[in-house]
């Protein structure tokens, strides 16, 4: 059987220098590709496209992994901006949200990864905290520290015992979008994963960066999903 082809989302930079090029490039870091694949998926970048594709772009992938970036702009769940938020992705924002909308009612299986996480619980009506302390130590450098899963959670079936993470993040999940449910916390109470509790569906959101670990436990549960929902016959 071919291995399941997921699609991870990528953004644009307006300037990237390779080689003697200095041009727009969309990307992604390399680390997301490599944890498909370790975890025996196949993976497609997706570059961002207008929304109304987005569902076509779905039909075409049996996962979908949100990765890791900016800020999601306050006015998708109705707030003031704070002064540490970051400037708005618009063209990202309008993208993901599509498609994370798209994959939620085609029951596509959904990875949400740091930003994508948070994506996923707005593209779900939920809203964050704009800036927490703590969970970054450096710029441009992760930090990690250890999170809890939630007993009786999918993430607390994939990963049992608390586990030291990556983690680069300003912002944290204040309201819960619909459906969804807290899977792990930090151990200052920060919402760390999310989830919609339903064993025909998988839909996770992690608020670290399992793209810069070992562990494959969660990808791996991604790509099994995945495989088992490509082995259904079309109608």
């Amino acid at each position: 059987m071919p291995r399941p082809l997921i699609g991870i989302t990528t953004y644009v930079e307006e300037s990237t220098r390779y080689g003697v090029w200095d041009l727009p490039a969309s990307l992604v870091p390399t680390g997301y590709h490599e944890l498909v694949q370790a975890a025996g998926g196949a993976a497609v970048l997706l570059p961002p496209d207008e929304p109304g594709a987005a569902a076509e772009v779905l039909s075409r992938v049996d996962g979908l992994v949100v990765a890791g970036g900016p800020d999601v702009d306050p006015v998708h769940y109705g707030a003031a901006r704070d002064p540490r938020t970051g400037a708005p992705a618009t063209v990202r924002d309008q993208w993901e949200l599509a498609l994370i909308d798209a994959a939620l009612e085609a029951d596509v299986p959904v990875l949400g990864i740091c930003r994508g996480m948070q994506a996923l619980n707005v593209a779900l009506g939920g809203t964050l905290i704009q800036h927490i302390d703590g969970h970054v130590d450096t710029p441009g450098v992760m930090s990690s520290h250890p999170v809890r899963p939630v007993p009786g959670t999918r993430y607390a079936d994939l990963v049992p015992e608390e586990a030291q993470v990556p983690t680069y993040h300003h912002q944290a999940v204040e309201r819960l979008g619909r459906g969804l449910v807290v899977s792990a916390r930090a151990l200052d109470g920060t919402v760390e994963a999310i989830e919609i509790p339903d064993p025909a569906r998988w839909v996770l959101g992690v608020q670290w960066h399992p793209e810069r670990d070992t562990d494959t436990r969660v990808m791996a549960s991604l790509i099994e999903a995945a495989t088992a929902r490509s082995a259904v016959p079309v109608a």
